[in-house]
């Protein structure tokens, strides 16, 4: 089986704006709704990222799921 060709970014962004889209069951707002928290969710995560590697911790590396 081949791999497809990756996707130009415009079309990864389309692909990925009709997915959220159908998610949310064809209503703009709420997609729009969702994706504010998902950012608003990531912001707090990387600022507690940060916060944490400024203390001087370093986070564990994640086993990758690629590994045999």
């Amino acid at each position: 089986m081949s791999v497809p060709p990756p996707l130009s970014d415009n079309n990864r962004y389309e692909q990925a704006c009709d997915q959220a889209i159908a998610m949310c069951d064809g209503n703009l707002r709420s997609t729009i709704k969702a994706l504010i928290m998902a950012n608003e969710y990531l912001e707090i995560e990387l600022e507690e990222l940060q916060a944490t590697i400024a203390a001087g911790c370093v986070p564990a590396k994640r086993a990758s799921s690629n590994a045999a």
